[in-house]
């Protein structure tokens, strides 16, 4: 069976040292260049006409401009406008690490930490540099809610800090862990199918079970790209409200 684990393997495709430093163009970087070529076509095919009555690819690209509108709109509240372009393009990049993973011999370039922390302190930054600029000091006031006893303000401002910095690495680490879990299941299910037809009579009819459950698990996958890529969407909203609207 083959190593489930070989395809989150980095490989360089043109190999580049700058000054020392490997600046490879790599797989990954391939396919998160085809992810940008391939939405930047997409959504430009999809608005340019802009009809009164929208084919299947305006009415797509419709629906996911509307669905992320509306994420932001609820979960940030009025003045999030300016946010949405971040967010629809951190959807957008999720959603596709995700999903052309799935083609075969690709690369999820979702699935590596080094991507999704990247991410996640993309996000942590935005928090920080436009809640100090809008609330000034009094930001920091998302430490300390309201009403908490003197007694208690050093373990909660204690308990508040820890889960404010903690916010990047567990948007990085649930995307990464999902995606990179998924995947080995399906690669191991996969060698399944191959063993058993390799071995041929009763045990090669029985490697219909597992090519049915990988079948299962294939759409599993779709389903999980997709809220993979909205609850990091929608959990950046809300660490983005604290920029917008404090709460005390």
């Amino acid at each position: 069976m083959a190593n489930p684990i070989a395809q989150f393997e980095i490989k360089p495709l043109i190999p580049l040292n700058l000054a020392g430093l490997d600046v490879s163009f790599t797989n990954s970087a391939l396919w998160m260049v085809i992810g940008v070529v391939a939405s930047s076509l997409l959504l430009w095919a999809g608005s340019r006409r802009q009809l009164m009555v929208p084919g299947r690819l305006q009415a797509a690209c419709e629906g996911v401009y509307g669905f992320v509108h509306t994420m932001v709109r609820d979960n940030i509240g009025s003045g999030g406008e300016k946010y949405f372009p971040f967010i629809f393009t951190l959807f957008v990049v999720v959603f596709l690490g995700n999903a052309l993973g799935m083609i075969p011999y690709s690369f999820t370039y979702t699935s590596h930490l080094s991507v999704t922390l990247t991410l996640g302190l993309m996000v942590f930054a935005c928090v920080l540099a436009f809640g100090f600029a809008r609330h000034g000091l009094h930001f920091l006031s998302i430490f300390l809610p309201p009403g908490v006893p003197l007694w208690l303000t050093p373990l909660i401002l204690a308990i508040e800090l820890i889960s404010f910095f903690i916010r990047p690495v567990t948007l990085a680490v649930r995307l990464f862990a999902n995606m990179m879990a998924g995947h080995v299941m399906l690669k191991v299910f996969s060698g399944f199918c191959v063993t058993f037809i390799a071995l041929g009579g009763f045990t090669g009819v029985a490697a219909i079970v597992p090519l049915l459950f990988n079948s299962v698990l294939i759409g599993f996958e779709f389903l999980i790209a997709f809220l993979q890529a909205y609850v990091f969407a929608v959990l950046s909203c809300i660490y983005l409200k604290d920029t917008v609207h404090l709460d005390h």
